[in-house]
C-alpha cells in the first residue's frame, strides 16, 4: 500500500512511500480511498512548519478530508460494504476535559486532542485506512465525488451554530451577513446563509474570474475593496480570511448589536493605525460580539451532511477548479499554494450545478489505480500576515485526490 507521508517539522521530507497496511488496532472498518481534500494545513506540514508524528513513529501519514468507500461490513451493522464514508478528524484528548467528556471535542479545553493527518494519527492520504466505527460519517451516494467537501462544510456549520447561539442573548432579527473572503471556506459559509434566507454579500479582492460568478450564482452580492467600502453595516460577518487588516475592520464597522465570527486563521502583520482601545471601545458601545469558531463535533459533522444533500438537490455544491498533477511511485510531491482567501484572484473555487456535475466523471475516468491525482488549490498562507500553522485551521483549501476507484457522479 502507498501513501503520503512526511517527516513532521522536516522541511521538504514528503514522500509518495510505500506503508505498512492499516492495523486493525486503528478501526474496525477498512476503507479504500477515493478522495482526499488538499489544504493550507497540508501544505504547512510539508513545508515543516506543523505537525506531530504518532508516538513511536518518525513519519505521519498526510490527509485529513476525506472520501472512501467501505471494503468491509462495519462490525456494529451501521455501514455496509460499498458505503461512501468520510472520517472525522479529531479525536477527544485522553484526560476528557470537561467539553471532551460531552463529545464537544471541538471544545477541548486543554488541547490533548489529536487529529488525522495532522496531531499523533495517521491521516487519510493512503490508498486503504481505517477507521473506528464512532468517527465514520456516512455519505449520502448521490454527493459522489463531493462528499469530500463535507470537513470543509462542518466548519462553517459550526460557526452559523455559534453566531445563532449568541444572537439569543437579546431580541436579534439579522438581515445582512458579509463574508469575507470568496474562497473554499467563505462560500459554503455565503451558501448556508442563503440556506437561511439572509442578504449575503461576500468581499474578496478578485475583480473578475470565478469568484464574482460563483457568489452571484449563489444568489449573493459581490463586493471588491475593503470592509468599510461595501455601503452598509451588516448584522452578522463571517471572517474567512484571517488578514489582520480585515479582521479589524469587521469589529469596526459591524452593525450595531451585530455578530463578527472569526474563522480564518493568521499570524502577525500589521493595521492601519486603530488603537486596541478604541476597537473595544466600539464593540462596547454597539454591543457587539467577536467570537472565534474552529473545527466541528459530531452534531456539526451530521449538519453538514445534511446541508450538502439539500445544496445538491436545490441547486449547486462548491468544489475546487484547478488542474490536476499526477504523481506516480518514486516521483516527489509537487505542492502549490498562494496567498490567503482573500487574495487568491488565479486559484478559485468552482460551483458546480446539477447539469455540470458531469465534468467531475471526467475525474472519475482519468483515475489510474498506480498513480496519485491530485489538484492544486489556494494556499491559506495570508499575504499581509503570514498563514499560522495550526491544527485547528478552519480555512480548508480543497483540491482532489484520487486514490482508488470514484464513485458514480453522474446525475
Amino acid at each position: 500500500m502507498r501513501a503520503i507521508t512526511v517527516e513532521p517539522k522536516k522541511p521538504g521530507s514528503a514522500k509518495w512511500e510505500e506503508v505498512q497496511e492499516p492495523s486493525a488496532r486503528e478501526g474496525s472498518i477498512l476503507v479504500e480511498a477515493i478522495a482526499v481534500g488538499v489544504c493550507g494545513t497540508d501544505v504547512e506540514i510539508v513545508e515543516g512548519k506543523y505537525g506531530w508524528a504518532a508516538p513511536g513513529k518518525t513519519r505521519l501519514i498526510l490527509g485529513h478530508e476525506s472520501l472512501g468507500r467501505v471494503l468491509e461490513s462495519d462490525p456494529t451493522g451501521r455501514l455496509k460494504k460499498d458505503d461512501l464514508v468520510v472520517g472525522i478528524v479529531r479525536r477527544p484528548d485522553p484526560v476528557s476535559c470537561p467539553n471532551c467528556a460531552v463529545g464537544e471535542w471541538d471544545m477541548c479545553r486543554n488541547g490533548q486532542y489529536t487529529e488525522r493527518g495532522i496531531k499523533q494519527i495517521d491521516g487519510f492520504m493512503s490508498e486503504r485506512w481505517r477507521i473506528e466505527p464512532e468517527y465514520a460519517m456516512k455519505v449520502d451516494s448521490s454527493l459522489g465525488l463531493l462528499g469530500v467537501l463535507l470537513e470543509p462544510t462542518t466548519v462553517v456549520t459550526k460557526a452559523w451554530e455559534q453566531i445563532a447561539a449568541v444572537g439569543q442573548r437579546a431580541l436579534w432579527e439579522p438581515r445582512t451577513v458579509l463574508v469575507t473572503g470568496a474562497g473554499p471556506i467563505g462560500l459554503p459559509a455565503a451558501m448556508l446563509g442563503k440556506q437561511r434566507g439572509l442578504d449575503i454579500h461576500v468581499l474578496d479582492r478578485a475583480e473578475s474570474g470565478t469568484k464574482p460568478d460563483l457568489v452571484r450564482a449563489l444568489g449573493a452580492t459581490y463586493h471588491t475593496g475593503t470592509v468599510a467600502s461595501v455601503g452598509f453595516e451588516p448584522d452578522v460577518i463571517v471572517e474567512c480570511t484571517g488578514v489582520g487588516q480585515v479582521i479589524t475592520d469587521s469589529i469596526r464597522f459591524i452593525g450595531a448589536g451585530g455578530v463578527v465570527c472569526l474563522t480564518g486563521v493568521g499570524s502577525g502583520g500589521s493595521t492601519s493605525g486603530f488603537a486596541a482601545a478604541d476597537l473595544g471601545a466600539a464593540a462596547v458601545l454597539k454591543n457587539n460580539v467577536i467570537v472565534g469558531s474552529v473545527n466541528a463535533n459530531n452534531r456539526h459533522w451530521y449538519k453538514a451532511g445534511k446541508t450538502q444533500v439539500q445544496d445538491m438537490n436545490s441547486e449547486s455544491v462548491a468544489a475546487n477548479e484547478s488542474t490536476p498533477l499526477e504523481m506516480t511511485s518514486g516521483q516527489g510531491t509537487e505542492y502549490r499554494h498562494g496567498g490567503s482567501e482573500h487574495d487568491q484572484p488565479g486559484c478559485d473555487s468552482k460551483q458546480l450545478s446539477l447539469s455540470e456535475r458531469a465534468d467531475l466523471v471526467e475525474v472519475r475516468k482519468s483515475h489510474r489505480p498506480q498513480s496519485l491525482r491530485r489538484c492544486s488549490g489556494p494556499g491559506t498562507s495570508s499575504t499581509d500576515s503570514g498563514s499560522k500553522a495550526d491544527g485547528e485551521r478552519d480555512q480548508a483549501i480543497v483540491g482532489f485526490v484520487g486514490l482508488g476507484t470514484s464513485p458514480d457522479t453522474t446525475p
